[in-house]
Formats: C-alpha cells, sequence, structure tokens
C-alpha cells in the first residue's frame, strides 16, 4: 500500500522516519519548527487550482479561481471542454493556462487520466501518468501528489525554495538543480515529501518569508519570479 501524509499522526511518523534517515533534518527542525501539514482539495477542481495560481500570486489566483467556478458551474472535465477560449480568458487564465485545462478535461474525459486511481499508485508511476497529459509539467504533478493526494514520497526536485533551502540547510556551494535534486532525495524515500515539508519550512526560518512552492521552468510556466511574502498556496 502506497505511504500517504493526510493527518498531522501521519506528518510526525514520516519526521521521525526521515529524521533516522537523515540526522540534519533534526537539526533543522530545532532551528525552524514543526512543518504545517500541507493539503488541498483533490480531483479535477484540485489539479486545476495548482495550474491557475501558477506564477500568481495567492491574492489573484483566489480571484480567478472564483470567477472560473462561477463561470463553469460545476467546475468539471465537461464544463472546461464546453467553454470557448474567449470565456476561459475573461476570467483571468492565460493562453497557456487555459490550454492546459483544456488538454487535462480532454484526457479525464477520454479515460486517459484517472485521477482516483493516482492515490493508490507509486508516486513515480502516478507522476508518469500525469507529466503525459500536453501542459502538466513534473512541478504541477509532484505538487498535485504531494499536496492533493498526500504521497508520502512525492518530491517537487524542480521547487525552486526547495532548492535553495537544501542549499542552505546542507552548506552547498551552489544552489542544487532540478536534476541535481534527485540523487540527493535518495536516501530519504519513502518520506520525501516529509523532506519538502521541512525543507519549506528551513526555507522560511532562514529567508524570514513563506516557503510557498514555486517552479522553476514548469511547462505551464511563463516566467519565474521571486517568491513574495504570503500564505503558503497548499
Amino acid at each position: 500500500m502506497t505511504a500517504r501524509i493526510v493527518t498531522e499522526a501521519d506528518l510526525d511518523f514520516a519526521l521521525a522516519s526521515l529524521i533516522k534517515a537523515d540526522a540534519r533534518f533534526d537539526h533543522a527542525l530545532s532551528l525552524a519548527g514543526r512543518p504545517p501539514l500541507r493539503k488541498r482539495p483533490d480531483g479535477f477542481a484540485g489539479l486545476i487550482s495548482i495550474v491557475v495560481s501558477q506564477q500568481i500570486s495567492t491574492a489573484s489566483a483566489r480571484a480567478i479561481l472564483g470567477r472560473l467556478e462561477a463561470a463553469l458551474d460545476p467546475l468539471d472535465p465537461a464544463a472546461v471542454l464546453r467553454a470557448g477560449v474567449q470565456k476561459l480568458a475573461r476570467v483571468g487564465l492565460s493562453a497557456p493556462k487555459i490550454r492546459t485545462l483544456k488538454a487535462i478535461a480532454k484526457a479525464v474525459d477520454r479515460g486517459e487520466l484517472d485521477l482516483p486511481s493516482l492515490v493508490e499508485m507509486p508516486a513515480d508511476d502516478a507522476h508518469r501518468l500525469l507529466t503525459a497529459v500536453h501542459g502538466i509539467g513534473p512541478w504541477t504533478a509532484d505538487i498535485y501528489l504531494l499536496a492533493c493526494l498526500g504521497h508520502a514520497d512525492a518530491w517537487p526536485a524542480g521547487d525552486l525554495a526547495l532548492q535553495e533551502s537544501a542549499r542552505l540547510l546542507f552548506k552547498l556551494k551552489a544552489r542544487p538543480t532540478t536534476k541535481e535534486m534527485q540523487p540527493l532525495a535518495e536516501p530519504w524515500r519513502p518520506f520525501r515529501a516529509a523532506a519538502a515539508y521541512m525543507l519549506w519550512t528551513y526555507y522560511r526560518h532562514a529567508k524570514q518569508r513563506d516557503g510557498a512552492p514555486i517552479p522553476a521552468g514548469d511547462k505551464t510556466a511563463t516566467k519565474v519570479k521571486a517568491a513574495p511574502a504570503k500564505k503558503a498556496r497548499n
């Protein structure tokens, strides 16, 4: 059975297991404190919300999602497929995000992407299915698995805040690349998500600003911006 982090007790167990695997996280915990449990709605609406919220402020994302939900009630694949491009643009969606929403809706409608089945899949397998959909990049897939499904081994290697936090915590000469973040996290399996939780929290401690997920070069991203001081989005 795939390990998940969906309750505070799950997170405590995952953090304890992570610290046994790498004592450096015990140091991070003592400095930054226990990370919060990051949870977002799952399913089609949850995945759409991640796409919508990329590269914009929390307030803007909430406003756009609110207009989208009002325009497409209910917010489901059929409604997205029926909606014209101009209608979606009027709620504040960019052209790349509209294409991604359409691609996700089409994949779900055709049965090519079975979102409920991802819950019990190993994180890497679920990740491959998600990124097979046009417009869903690795970061989007990882954040969905971690925040929406609670996959204990989800690892957003392309997240800028995680990369910078790893540089600071592990005293690296340079911020690790997405490619370098993969082998770095191998010893933390099957609780890489707990490492992400801890690194986001350490980032907030070290930078005195929130470590909300920030994508590095995701397929739906248009420009990478520095993380402003705001509440976490997931």
